[in-house]
């Protein structure tokens, strides 16, 4: 088990790093790169057994709540074309943020349940 986690400790962090590479046009994309480095971080951390219970559920609480108050007014999916375009930008900024909230609550349980897992 230690070794999957390890492993998939690296793994989100590659794709962390991945979803922060793909803002390069975005005009706010500094903000992201931020965002999504930190969460690269974390898991980087996670993996070396280095990530503290107290900042995966900071971080935990931050991502969601970026999540929360970015979702769109009206959310039309993730697909460009099917929709408002910044409801759709929106949106996907918004489960971006949900989903690195839901990886840091993730490793914040399973430090939890075993300090040094």
């Amino acid at each position: 088990m230690n070794n999957f986690l390890k492993i998939l400790g690296f793994v989100l962090a590659v794709l962390f790093i991945w979803a922060a590479a793909v803002q390069y046009n975005d005009p706010d994309a500094f903000r992201w790169y931020v965002l999504y480095g930190v969460a690269a971080l974390a898991s980087i951390l996670f993996a070396l057994k280095q990530l503290k219970f107290f900042w995966a559920l900071i971080l935990f609480g931050f991502y969601i709540g970026f999540g929360i108050y970015n979702w769109p007014q009206q959310f039309e999916g993730v697909t460009i074309g099917e929709g408002d375009i910044v409801n759709i930008e929106k949106g996907r900024e918004a489960l971006g943020m949900i989903f690195a909230g839901v990886v840091m609550l993730f490793y914040a349980l399973i430090i939890k349940r075993s300090p040094r897992w």
